[in-house]
């Protein structure tokens, strides 16, 4: 491995250079005109963007010797050089970190498990470089050079300034955590909300890819919304877009951590499935998969916890599909193992609340492990590697 990972950069920081890497990152490998198509740009604009980063070694071509676009020369296809550049991805929960070594197809080479003793900043930001120092041992096994670090938290973060503002259950407010990554480990660091990183790679690599539109809602300790609108992930002015988590389903309903009562988090979170569930059955409830075996078992009272939460999230789905229309709602998280126990009451909700032909949005089930969000957290290190210049990113 390159000795200096964090002066790697990418060339020719252009929106069109970005645009055609991207859609051959998603798409290919693609012939020139088709990576046109997708990016919408011209043939010319195309030619002049693939040069640089066919130089650099970002992009490849060659023959496409199965698929013949006409009898004759096989058609020449552009793809992207996964080996080229490495990035490491880190997702924080309250008690655990999860990382992954990504290519620059942002395949995962290598994915690891820490617990966090201590979610203290200080403390968590030390046990992140631990993390980090193990996977660059193993990428020091690579002629590639590791070009940033991603790191995905929940709750408000300010991706611009890389400031975590405020993190529930993490107990976080203004942690300036790229900057303090940045130096701890001398990466250039990207540090995003967990879910809108997670949409990031559903929309370059999973159930996204070529929507123009979509909504990723996540159902686990908290209730969380990626959005994606004309192609663009949408982090809002002060970076809470999405907090489906936050919309009031119930004004009668149990007060939520935020200070509003009948939040979707308050009715159909973790902690709050659990307490509910305690309340009904009048017994201690230990975890989520004690939870869900008394509602299969048909305990009394536990099976209508799920159901509630499954009505509240179904609401929340429908004021998205009301606002944005979007193609299609992807539901991923945790929470999923009890999908079983709320999915009919999450179609039965969104169908009586979504308006007129909101209702037809496609609303599809994924579940994802926490590797996967480790994954979203690369995803979001490589945009910003691509996109922006090397001057304005942290570390």
């Amino acid at each position: 491995m390159r000795s200096t990972p964090h002066a790697e950069t990418f060339p020719a920081h252009t929106p069109a250079v970005s645009q055609v890497f991207t859609a051959v990152l998603s798409h290919g490998p693609l012939t020139r005109l088709e990576a046109g198509r997708r990016a919408g740009l011209s043939p010319a604009a195309v030619t002049k963007a693939v040069r640089p980063l066919l130089a650099a070694g970002y992009l490849a071509e060659g023959a496409d010797e199965e698929a013949r676009a006409a009898p004759g020369r096989p058609a020449s296809l552009v793809r992207v050089n996964g080996e080229r550049a490495l990035f490491l991805g880190v997702k924080v929960t309250g008690t655990e970190l999860i990382a992954v070594l990504a290519d620059l197809c942002c395949r995962i080479r290598l994915a690891r498990r820490r617990p966090l003793p201590d979610p203290e900043p200080g403390a968590a930001l030390a046990s992140i470089a631990g993390l980090v120092q193990e996977l660059l041992a193993h990428a020091a096994e690579s002629d590639a050079p590791v070009a940033g670090l991603g790191i995905a938290v929940s709750g408000a973060v300010d991706r611009a300034k890389g400031v975590v503002r405020y993190s529930p259950f993490l107990d976080w407010y203004d942690v300036p955590l790229a900057e303090l990554a940045g130096m701890t480990t001398g990466l250039p660091v990207t540090v995003d909300n967990d879910v809108r990183a997670l949409t990031v790679a559903e929309q370059w690599f999973g159930a996204g890819a070529g929507l123009p539109g979509f909504a990723l809602v996540t159902v686990g300790t908290g209730i969380g919304c990626g959005l994606v609108v004309h192609g663009q992930v949408v982090a809002g002015a002060h970076g809470v877009a999405g907090e489906i988590g936050h919309v009031v389903v119930d004004p009668a309903g149990p007060e939520c951590h935020c200070g509003n009562r009948g939040c979707v988090e308050a009715i159909a979170g973790e902690s709050a499935i659990l307490a509910r569930m305690a309340e009904a059955t009048d017994r201690h409830i230990a975890d989520s998969a004690q939870a869900v075996a008394l509602a299969r078992d048909g305990v009394p009272g536990a099976r209508e916890v799920y159901a509630r939460a499954g009505d509240a999230i179904g609401r929340g789905i429908a004021t998205v599909a009301n606002l944005l229309g979007p193609e299609r709602v992807i539901i991923s998280g945790e929470g999923l193992a009890a999908y079983d126990l709320f999915a009919d009451h999450i179609r039965q909700a969104f169908t009586t609340a979504a308006f007129g032909s909101a209702a037809r949005c496609d609303v599809l089930t994924r579940p994802l492990p926490f590797e996967e969000w480790a994954r979203g957290a690369a995803a979001a290190a490589i945009q910003s590697f691509i996109t922006q210049p090397p001057g304005n990113r942290k570390g």
